[in-house]
């Protein structure tokens, strides 16, 4: 049996068996689980199973097994279960037990008691998650292609064309993207979703006058998208709530798309305008005047958003900072939290004689380095508590650095070393002595007050 058959059997058994499983997805390091009844997960035996770096319960259940493993797991529990990755299980009240109906009962309450902040950054996350392979691939083949150019290689050649080309491709239609992920996010119809995202960035615009000023294309960004997509789909679901089904399909996108496309050109590119400059000028601000400060308290607090599962809620940010100023200086100064971490994880594994946590900072080390901090997150620093503060700060000290040095990022969705190529402006070493920093502080304070070996006992 293969490893990842093996995982895969022992977490089905230990969140209650094949038929507890509500809907399976994943994201680039978590495999998340929406289980029918939650009770019947045992969570002290599922961070037990080899491979397994960490269990986070939130609304669903997250099992951290780490990048490329995660795939195959998830495709492995797929065939198990026979439910599609992003399919759910229909659940039928009348098949239940007492317990069961219960269970179900009491998950409701627990979604309808989540806080409005929480939910829309989770609805955040679930439009953008599914695009961050693609934003990957592209923002290195982008920064890859830019370096190249700044080597002194001639960007006329075939090959670097091709290159700009490629990684170009995911950021020129991402309106449509993030609008068809927003539609199916909040149950329209995607293609629907598609076009309000399409609309806003159509080049057409330009040749529109409204308010005695020609549109911009692109203007409010992609809070406009979202906004236009999810008020696609509402004013969807109001007039099909009323239309004859003989003629729903004729009618009921046709009148849809008229009144979003008007509401979008006369509201949401003037509104989502101002709150896109609001926050862009707002964090420019932000680091300007507060620099090491911000730089440092921003880096120091973004891990309990990786936490929680909420800092993809920032990728918007991320890409507006990019679509209206080239580059995003937050991405920098977000990504020394990652190596805190690095620093961390090294000074325990130089202080601890703990074989089986050498053997978990053994596999996750190395792509912490890359960028993923999840697997050291969970499956180190945060199990040992302390640690995880003195990662922390050592992430301070590095993100204060890049507040100084006022380093961007040409792209998004990596971090660590792997961001370097895309650096804006040049900075290559400036970003490495940041991460430098990061890894030299987080050791540090891990070695001197952060470990001790007795915390290992219970890993």
């Amino acid at each position: 049996m293969k490893k990842e058959q093996k995982m895969t059997h022992d977490i089905l058994e230990k969140v209650g068996g094949t038929g507890n499983v509500q809907k399976i997805a994943h994201c680039m390091t978590r495999l998340r689980l929406s289980l029918k009844d939650d009770s019947k997960a045992n969570i002290n035996e599922l961070k037990r199973i080899d491979g397994v770096m960490g269990v986070i319960e939130d609304d669903t259940l997250q099992i951290v097994v780490g990048p490329g493993t995660v795939n195959k797991v998830a495709a492995e529990m797929s065939k198990e279960t026979g439910l599609a990755i992003g399919e759910e299980a229909q659940v039928d009240e009348n098949d239940m037990d007492f317990s069961e109906r219960a269970a179900l009962k009491k998950a409701n309450m627990k979604e309808k008691n989540k806080t409005p902040f929480k939910l829309f950054l989770r609805r955040v996350g679930n439009i953008f998650i599914p695009l961050i392979p693609g934003l990957v691939a592209s923002g290195i083949i982008n920064g890859a292609a830019n370096f190249a150019k700044n080597a002194g290689v001639d960007a006329t050649e075939t090959w670097m064309q091709i290159l700009l080309l490629l990684g170009s491709t995911v950021f020129t239609y991402l309106a449509i993207l993030v609008g068809w992920n927003t539609a199916k996010e909040f149950g329209g119809t995607p293609v629907l979703g598609a076009i309000a995202g399409g609309i806003l960035f159509n080049p057409l615009l330009a040749e529109i006058t409204i308010y005695g000023e020609p549109l911009v294309v692109g203007r409010g960004g992609l809070f406009g998208v979202v906004f236009a997509a999810w008020l696609m789909t509402f004013i969807e679901k109001k007039v099909r709530s009323v239309m004859h089904s003989s003629v729903d399909i004729l009618f009921t996108p046709l009148i849809t798309i008229l009144i979003v496309g008007f509401v979008s050109l006369y509201a949401i590119v003037p509104v989502a305008g101002l709150l896109s400059d609001g926050i862009t000028t707002g964090l420019i601000a932000i680091l300007d005047v507060g620099g090491v400060v911000a730089g440092a308290i921003l880096a120091g607090f973004f891990l309990p958003l990786v936490m929680l599962g909420l800092h993809h809620g920032l990728t918007p940010i991320h890409l507006e900072l990019m679509n209206t100023l080239g580059s995003t200086a937050l991405l920098p100064i977000l990504a020394m939290a990652g190596a805190g971490q690095v620093g961390g994880t090294i000074a325990i594994f130089v202080k601890t004689k703990n074989q089986r946590l050498r053997n978990i900072i053994k596999g996750a080390l190395p792509v912490g380095v890359l960028g993923i901090g999840e697997p050291l997150l969970y499956g180190v620093t945060l199990p040992l508590g302390r640690p995880f503060v003195t990662a922390c700060l050592g992430a301070a000290c590095g993100g204060a650095f890049q507040a100084i040095m006022h380093t961007a990022a040409l792209g998004i969705g990596v971090s660590g070393i792997s961001l370097i190529p895309l650096i804006a402006e040049n900075k290559y070493i400036l970003y490495f002595l940041g991460l430098v920093v990061a890894y030299t502080f987080g050791f540090l304070f891990t070695y001197l007050f952060g470990f001790k070996e007795e915390m290992a006992e219970g890993i």
